[in-house]
């Protein structure tokens, strides 16, 4: 049995692609037609960048990159709880987690102080035990740096902490760290991808993660 559960934030955790869609749209040309939602969803697993790329077509090497982001990230904070979710089911997890006194927390790489916000959009502010965010740190996922942090920060082994992701950064990220991870099927990849990045388990539903931690 963990002695702590880690989570990623995006798809795994909450449903944050609505927000995110919604803050590409407002940085698009005027009249551009909506973004594909489901490649949104597929895009904001990987991070900004992945989002960027598929909302805007821009890379990070372009001249005007760093000013898009800003406006990015800008229309994303004002915007962050308007259709943002837990996935179902996943609240009931973390009540469980907490009453059995397992303590878990959050490692994502999503600015820190975007994930707190959205930690407050979902009412769980003060019940994550960590959170590490993608600027925490000098390196984010898949380096191992953030886990590391995540453990060093609740004074447990990285394998006595159970990593929980839907991306296979996620699982690289813990394995490098030398930590278990269970790979999420109903975030935003696909069962069969998931299958592929040679998690511990895979989890189809959130209520999976019990049996893992009984």
């Amino acid at each position: 049995m963990p002695e702590v559960v880690l989570f990623d934030l995006d798809g795994t955790l909450a449903n944050t692609a609505p927000d995110l869609a919604l803050a590409l749209d407002a940085v698009r040309a005027p009249g551009s037609p909506p973004l594909d939602r489901e490649r949104v969803r597929r895009a904001t697993a990987v991070g900004t960048t992945a989002l960027l790329r598929e909302g805007l077509g821009i890379e990070p090497n372009a001249p005007d990159y760093e000013a898009v982001r800003a406006a990015f990230l800008g229309h994303y904070q004002r915007l962050i709880g308007t259709a943002t979710e837990l996935i179902p089911g996943m609240a009931e997890v973390l009540a469980a987690l907490n009453e059995q006194g397992l303590p878990w927390g959050i490692v994502t790489n999503k600015p820190a102080h975007l994930a707190s916000r959205v930690l407050s959009a979902l009412g769980l502010t003060g019940h994550a035990r960590c959170l590490v965010g993608g600027d925490t740190l000098a390196r984010c996922k898949p380096d191992p740096d953030p886990l590391l942090h995540a453990c060093a920060l609740l004074r447990v082994a990285p394998d006595r902490c159970l990593y929980v992701g839907d991306d296979e950064g996620d699982i690289v990220a813990a394995h490098r760290a030398g930590m278990p991870a269970l790979a999420v099927a109903f975030g935003y990849a696909t069962p069969g991808e998931a299958e592929r990045w040679g998690a511990e388990g895979l989890l189809m539903a959130p209520a999976d993660l019990l049996a893992w931690v009984r």
